[in-house]
């Protein structure tokens, strides 16, 4: 049985995520925490936008199928608070992006590729409390991107061309690019891009895309499996000093609340997710589909739940 704090469409989540750049605590008004969970239960968390809930909603579904009690704690918000949040109990179990996670935890780290950036997880981690099981093939990388008019007009394929032209434009994303290496800082840092001005979105969503196709930003910050990116006909800058890692997604779980059973589960998911997956599911919530309704087609479809 799963105990749902709040319910998830792809048109409600845009509205959360519109909500979530205003600030308030999720943690406060929705479900309960790891803490309020029965012995042997477990509590899932998620981000604030829709592929984080739509995985985490994949996990939840596959634990109550093989008969584990979950609560759902949705939308909590960026890394910096529900990393917190699994750390003081307030949930169990989250979906993450690898790179993205290794620089929360150590942005000193110059690991790019897959295998490295999960070595380096598998150090950082045990010190924070937290575990990771096995990475999916899935990656969800951030990315930069800009109209074709306007790569066109500054001669842009790669991060490196934005240099010259950055004083000239305005670069959009979530609030917590503004100080993240792995945004804002990394960006700066490596780059040498000192933008504009930087415009307060959302993550990767809907606003961001919005903002970008329309003009009211120049440069985007975009997620690589979403698939309105290409068909908005927008142009994806090639990182070419290798800023943003491989960000394969890993479930991440208090070590607490780790069971044989729990393993199993999850690492069954995570050894058949593909990118290419997570791009046609992606299409389905942009297209109003029920996130919830997705995660279980896709579990029946590759057996790992029963019809």
């Amino acid at each position: 049985m799963r105990n749902r704090s709040l319910s998830y469409t792809a048109l409600a989540a845009v509205g959360v995520l519109a909500l979530s750049a205003c600030g308030g605590d999720p943690l406060e008004n929705g479900g309960g925490g790891g803490g309020d969970a029965e012995p042997g239960s477990i509590t899932i968390g998620s981000a604030d936008f829709p592929e984080s809930q739509l995985i985490a909603n994949i996990y939840s579904l596959a634990l109550e199928d093989a008969g584990v009690e979950v609560s759902e704690n949705f939308n909590i918000g960026s890394r910096e608070v529900y990393i917190a949040a699994v750390q003081d109990g307030s949930i169990d179990l989250v979906p993450d992006y690898a790179g993205a996670l290794m620089m929360h935890l150590d942005s000193e780290s110059e690991a790019t590729e897959t295998d490295e950036v999960l070595a380096t997880l598998d150090e950082v981690l045990p010190e924070e409390g937290l575990v990771r099981l096995e990475a999916a093939e899935a990656q969800n990388r951030n990315v930069l991107a800009v109209t074709q008019k306007t790569a066109d007009e500054y001669d842009l394929q790669t991060f490196s061309d934005l240099e010259p032209h950055a004083g000239e434009l305005v670069l959009g994303g979530p609030p917590e690019w503004i100080d993240r290496y792995n945004g804002v800082v990394g960006l700066e840092e490596v780059y040498g891009l000192e933008f504009a001005d930087f415009q307060v979105l959302d993550a990767g969503g809907p606003l961001t895309l919005t903002a970008v196709t329309s003009g009211q930003i120049d440069v985007a910050n975009l997620f690589s499996s979403d698939p309105q990116v290409e068909e908005s006909g927008l142009v994806v800058l090639e990182d070419d000093q290798s800023l943003f890692a491989a960000e394969n997604i890993v479930p991440i779980l208090s070590e607490d609340h780790l069971t044989d059973e729990i393993e199993e589960v999850l690492n069954g998911v995570s050894a058949v997710l593909t990118t290419e997956d997570l791009m046609e599911m992606n299409r389905r919530a942009a297209d109003g589909e029920n996130i919830s309704s997705i995660a279980q087609d896709w579990l029946s479809e590759n057996g790992l739940i029963d019809g």
